[in-house]
């Protein structure tokens, strides 16, 4: 593989909730704050800030070891409730811009989400490592909303 080629990594889930309902928790900062770069469950972010709209950028902070650490990005494209595309970048580790692309298809009354992530070649060896926090944290909007579901 060239060092100019993105190490590309996808991840797929199922939600019993709408397309819209999956869409718009990326978008809402308030909902965002209980899944999105959450990696205790039980503690929220301490920051979620979103400009929702192309050329908009997002901020979100977690705790981790005491230490705050920041998750940014700008957003490229907001297609509700079918497309979303950004650019994520952790400043404490690196400079460096991931290209997310989220993809969510309509199924009866849920939805299936496609998330593929493009990644600089230099963290080619934490390829599966991303995959599988992606998808704990896809788990984790997944139960934030069937909670906010059942409470009606």
């Amino acid at each position: 593989m060239s060092d100019s080629h993105p190490v590309k990594l996808t991840v797929t889930h199922r939600f019993k909730a709408s397309a819209e309902r999956v869409f718009d928790a990326w978008l809402d900062p308030q909902k965002a704050r209980h899944w999105f770069f959450v990696t205790n469950e039980d503690t929220p972010l301490v920051r979620s800030e979103v400009d929702a709209r192309v050329g908009g950028r997002f901020c979100f902070s977690d705790l981790r070891d005491g230490a705050e650490v920041e998750h940014m990005g700008e957003y490229l494209e907001i297609d509700r409730p079918r497309r979303l595309v950004f650019l994520l970048t952790v400043p404490q580790y690196s400079t460096d811009s991931d290209r997310v692309t989220v993809e969510i298809i309509p199924q009866g009354t849920g939805c299936e989400l496609t998330l593929t992530a493009e990644m600089m070649p230099a963290w080619a060896e934490y390829k599966d490592r991303t995959a599988k926090g992606w998808s704990g944290l896809l788990k984790g909007l997944d139960a934030l909303l069937e909670r906010t579901a059942e409470r009606g």
